[in-house]
């Protein structure tokens, strides 16, 4: 069993405890979507990350309000908050706190496999969900993404090689995510963003976002420069002296369309 067959039995297991809980009922500030910021400019998804199954704990006891602002004083385009609890030590009361405090879009990253977390996710105050095509079979993906959708959530596809990507295209993915990050080794390669992008259709009406792996200005350019208009990173902004300045530098190359 590989860690994504690992952590996708986690959250069949975890579902059932949910289908217990109220739904969360908050107000939260409105906010504007991704995709018509990155079809106008490049951007950076800035994300609260406090540890992961390949790196361990990164910064746990993160004041995530704080860091969440400093990213959108910094420029940022949206913001994502991990919320899976066992591997990545997030929570959903994470997330809540984030869409509370700012005003840029807000994705929930998580192992997405049912409608309730997406739910869950919308009442938190997510404004985007992450589908990961590797953890859903076509039919899945398909119908979690017309939930997402017909909820009023935009929806981040993530792929990771040619066979996912068609899968992204057959549901009209608007926001298609390339991982740079295999989630069966967890092996990280920015090639990744270069091979899938070479075969993405670049029409106006979609766009393409490189996630994992980034560290520095130049690795933003040179994804910027295969076609990307978006980068998510966490690990690097979360070790980060001043994350509002790799965000900015982020921005800075190659930044309007």
């Amino acid at each position: 069993m590989n860690i994504l067959d690992k952590i996708i039995a986690t959250k069949r297991q975890e579902i059932q405890a949910y289908k217990k809980e109220e739904q969360m009922s908050h107000v939260f500030p409105g906010k504007s979507k991704l995709l018509d910021h990155l079809k106008k400019k490049n951007g950076v998804i800035a994300e609260i990350k406090r540890a992961s199954p390949s790196k361990g704990a990164i910064q746990m006891e993160v004041d995530i309000v704080a860091q969440a602002q400093k990213y959108e004083h910094a420029g940022a385009a949206a913001i994502s908050v991990l919320t899976d609890e066992t591997y990545f030590k997030g929570s959903i009361k994470d997330l809540q706190k984030v869409a509370q405090a700012v005003s840029i879009p807000v994705l929930c990253k998580d192992f997405m496999i049912s409608e309730i977390q997406i739910d869950r996710a919308k009442g938190a105050g997510a404004t985007i969900v992450l589908l990961i095509a590797a953890a859903l079979e076509d039919q899945e993906l398909q119908r979690l993404y017309r939930h997402a959708t017909a909820i009023g959530l935009e929806v981040l596809v993530e792929v990771h090689d040619e066979e996912e990507l068609t899968s992204a295209l057959a549901v009209d993915a608007r926001l298609i995510g390339i991982n740079n990050r295999d989630l069966k080794t967890f092996d990280v390669s920015l090639e990744r963003t270069a091979e899938l992008a070479a075969r993405f259709p670049f029409d106006g009406e979609r766009v393409l976002i490189s996630e994992s792996g980034l560290r520095t200005k130049e690795d933003a350019a040179f994804v910027y420069g295969c076609g990307a208009s978006g980068i998510l990173v966490g690990e690097t902004l979360m070790r980060a002296e001043d994350p509002g300045q790799w965000i900015e530098e982020a921005t800075a190359v190659e930044a309007i369309k």
